[in-house]
């Protein structure tokens, strides 16, 4: 039995929140995101990671402000609707959960072609379907298991940082910014994706205890973290390889493990590449699940999706449907070079969460407004660089979500 609308009982705490955020940003990016942020700014990267990891670092703040004035699932798309409106609010749910929708089909094949080559569809989708049981079995499973892989991925790229760096030498002339200050903003918009798990913290609202104090400790927590990891990294790749070599990588950390003479340990980068795709997977799945349970209780999914379990507290079937679209979608498509709107969806986010933060009253504020308008205007930023093919198919997506919620208010009228 199931119980719908039922609220999800609160079981995380620092720990386990501050485990999935990290989980959800140590994702397979870190192994791949460097060589086009390379290609883009040259040495210039490292600038470029420090852009990307203030502007995120604004819109965590303004995600931990208002999480912890408004302790429920649902993450922007509750904030949205709160601050904003309705269609703000859906705007912003609707981009998270399509977007991220198909990033979960990309980390599943991207973990299948690191664990199982030439079986990457049946192994993908085997891989959703555990990934979601642990999921259904209750929010505590899904933060230990994210803490474990966490770990492991963590590990992986702190022993490859420290490998590469004393037997490293500069792979060649450093240039900086060899696009000017356009490919400076393109390279830290690509970096930028490599920080924003940390919103699915917030999308968790409502199973943490003490939430005025657990999300925004946890957010500031995950994200230190993971861009220290990330400048360790990023330093570390292009001291071997150089701005050239790197931004014509497929594979930046063990092409830089190569150059620095210990091909060795290329089998363990492989495996945390495999481990950081199943934890973005796992973490994915969750927020989205979260995300559907909320806009299900408002009416703009199928109700039928805001059930609970009564005795795991989960949105069982919000998890399930997620599960059997990504299925498909790994089963039918390849999306790990097609997903281009998913980033144009998590700017959108995001800027609808700075807007947000910055109307909230002085009695909900824990830091000036001036960090929700340098947010906003980052992701504002950031979203005019992309790929004008990725910003098309973006307002594609949102229209269609507009479209059909327009068109479901006029039958139901």
């Amino acid at each position: 039995m199931t119980a719908s609308g039922a609220p999800l009982p609160r079981r995380l705490g620092v720990v386990d929140a501050t485990s999935i955020g990290l989980g959800s940003m140590l994702g397979a990016g870190v192994f791949a995101v460097f060589a086009p942020a390379a290609a883009a700014a040259g040495s210039g990267l490292l600038i470029a990671l420090a852009i990307a990891g203030f502007i995120a670092f604004c819109n965590a703040i303004s995600s931990a402000q208002l999480a912890a004035a408004y302790p429920a699932s649902g993450g922007t798309y509750l904030y949205g609707r709160e601050q904003l409106g309705h269609w703000w609010g859906f705007t912003a749910g609707w981009g998270f959960v399509v977007g991220k929708t198909a990033s979960c089909a990309a980390m599943a094949l991207t973990f299948a072609a690191y664990a199982a080559p030439g079986f990457e569809k049946p192994a993908a989708a085997l891989a959703v379907a555990v990934l979601a049981a642990v999921n259904c079995l209750g929010i505590t499973r899904t933060a230990a298991l994210t803490r474990v892989l966490a770990v492991v991925v963590l590990l992986v790229l702190a022993v490859s940082t420290a490998v590469i760096f004393p037997t490293a030498r500069p792979g060649g002339a450093h240039d900086w910014l060899p696009h000017g200050p356009f490919g400076l903003v393109q390279a830290a918009g690509l970096l930028f994706f490599a920080f924003a798990g940390y919103a699915r913290i917030a999308t968790l609202g409502e199973e943490v205890r003490d939430p005025a104090r657990t999300i925004p400790r946890a957010i500031l927590l995950a994200l230190p973290i993971a861009a220290l990891t990330y400048a360790g990294v990023g330093l570390a790749v292009l001291q071997a390889l150089g701005p050239h070599a790197l931004a014509s990588s497929t594979a930046p950390i063990t092409d830089a493990l190569t150059a620095a003479g210990r091909a060795e340990f290329a089998p363990a980068v492989r495996f945390g590449a495999a481990a950081a795709s199943l934890g973005a997977l796992l973490a994915l799945i969750a927020g989205i699940g979260r995300t559907g349970l909320a806009m299900a209780r408002e009416g703009d999914l199928p109700r039928r999706l805001a059930a609970v379990h009564p005795r795991f507290g989960v949105p069982q079937r919000a998890e399930i449907t997620v599960a059997v679209v990504v299925i498909a979608l790994v089963l039918t498509a390849d999306l790990r070079g097609a997903i281009g709107f998913s980033s144009f969806g998590v700017l959108v986010y995001y800027a609808i969460a700075n807007a947000a933060a910055f109307t909230q009253p002085p009695a909900d504020r824990r830091w000036p407004r001036a960090f929700n308008v340098t947010g906003l205007a980052g992701c504002l930023l950031l979203a005019a660089t992309l790929p004008w093919t990725s910003v098309l198919a973006g307002l594609a997506v949102f229209a269609a979500g507009v479209g059909g919620r327009l068109l479901s208010r006029a039958r139901s009228a």
